[in-house]
């Protein structure tokens, strides 16, 4: 029986009329729904555009959500107040329509690989700590500087990679994600060294 490819299954919860909140996606997404919150909350900071500060509001409940991971949660908890906060139209209208065409290309090029590792419960949390750390960085990048591209382009693969369940995925997301760290890293010690 052939199951529905993530891509599918992500168009058909964004074309339903029931609201989109993050405590929604556990009815659709089951044991893969911090993955897929990963990639919806970090979706807008990882395109290239600035933002200006409007993505933190996303950085901080990921954060929030990479310590439930870190603890070894299996299922998305939020406070009451929370559970019925939308995603958000930019994010549902802008952002994943056009992030459902790259990961159907990351569908159509890679595989599962060593696919067992993602139910592993060390891994897990190890995939909880890099991405707390990502998207930490991702946080501290400067306005309107694009810095915080690649550390939340690094979570939003790395969250592929646990749907696709990839570990050379995994790999490259760690990659980009760590290129992103040191560029920040690179670009701030250079500008204090210029205001020395």
């Amino acid at each position: 029986m052939k199951t529905d490819k993530f891509s599918d299954k992500l168009k058909k919860w964004l074309k339903r009329e029931k609201q989109k909140t993050l405590y929604s996606l556990d009815e659709t997404f089951k044991e893969k729904s911090f993955a897929v919150a990963f990639l919806l909350l970090m979706s807008l900071a990882a395109l290239p555009l600035p933002t200006g500060g409007v993505t933190h509001v996303f950085e901080v409940i990921t954060v929030l959500l990479t310590l439930e991971l870190i603890v070894g949660r299996q299922t998305i908890w939020l406070p009451k107040r929370w559970r019925k906060i939308r995603i958000g139209s930019v994010i549902e209208t802008k952002a994943l329509p056009k992030f459902i065409n790259i990961i159907k290309w990351f569908e159509k090029y890679s595989r599962p690989r060593i696919s067992g590792l993602f139910k592993n419960t060390y891994f897990s949390r190890l995939l909880g700590l890099i991405v707390l750390i990502f998207t930490i960085g991702a946080f501290m990048a400067p306005p309107f500087s694009g810095l915080d591209t690649l550390p939340a382009l690094g979570v939003v693969v790395l969250a592929l990679s646990v749907l696709i369940e990839d570990t050379a995925l995994f790999l490259f997301a760690v990659i980009v994600g760590s290129l992103g760290i040191f560029a920040e890293l690179f670009l701030g010690s250079f500008i204090l060294q210029l205001f020395r």
